[in-house]
C-alpha cells in the first residue's frame, strides 16, 4: 500500500507538472485528466478484485476517488499557482484528501473488507500520514 500512496502522489505530482511528452510537448489538461481518470479506473477494479465489492460499493469507491482527487489537484494546483515551493505543504494536501479517502472506504466497506484493506496497506500509509503529522 505505501506503494500505492507513492503511485498516488506521484500521480498527481505528474499531472501538476505536465511532464514532456516524447515530441517535448507539455499535457494538454486534457491528457491530464484523461490519465487521472484511467489510473482512478484502474484503481477501483484494483479495489474491486481485491476485496470482492459489490456493484454499489464499487460506485462508491469511483465516486469517492473521482470527487477527491480532483479536489486534491485543484488545491494543489493553487499552490502551484501561487509558487509554493514548500513541498511539506504538498505533501500535508495529500495526507488531508488521503484521510478523506479512508474516512469515507471506511462507510462503504464492511468490516472484513475493511479490515482487508486495512491490512493490505492503509494501515502503514496511515501510520506515517501521522508521523508526518507531528
Amino acid at each position: 500500500m505505501k506503494f500505492f500512496r507513492l503511485t498516488c502522489l506521484l500521480a498527481v505530482i505528474f499531472a501538476l507538472d505536465a511532464p514532456l511528452k516524447a515530441q517535448n510537448q507539455p499535457q494538454t489538461p486534457e491528457q491530464q485528466e484523461k490519465q487521472m481518470m484511467e489510473f482512478i479506473d484502474k484503481e477501483v477494479k484494483r479495489l474491486t478484485e481485491l476485496l470482492d465489492l459489490e456493484y454499489w460499493q464499487e460506485f462508491y469507491v469511483d465516486s469517492t476517488l473521482t470527487h477527491d482527487y480532483h479536489a486534491m489537484t485543484e488545491e494543489m494546483m493553487k499552490l502551484q499557482v501561487a509558487k509554493v515551493e514548500n513541498s511539506d505543504l504538498y505533501i500535508n494536501v495529500q495526507d488531508k484528501w488521503m484521510e478523506q479517502i479512508d474516512a469515507t472506504y471506511k462507510r462503504i466497506f464492511n468490516e472484513a473488507q475493511w479490515k482487508k484493506y486495512w491490512k493490505t496497506g492503509a494501515e502503514r500509509a496511515k501510520k506515517a500520514r501521522d508521523k508526518r503529522k507531528k
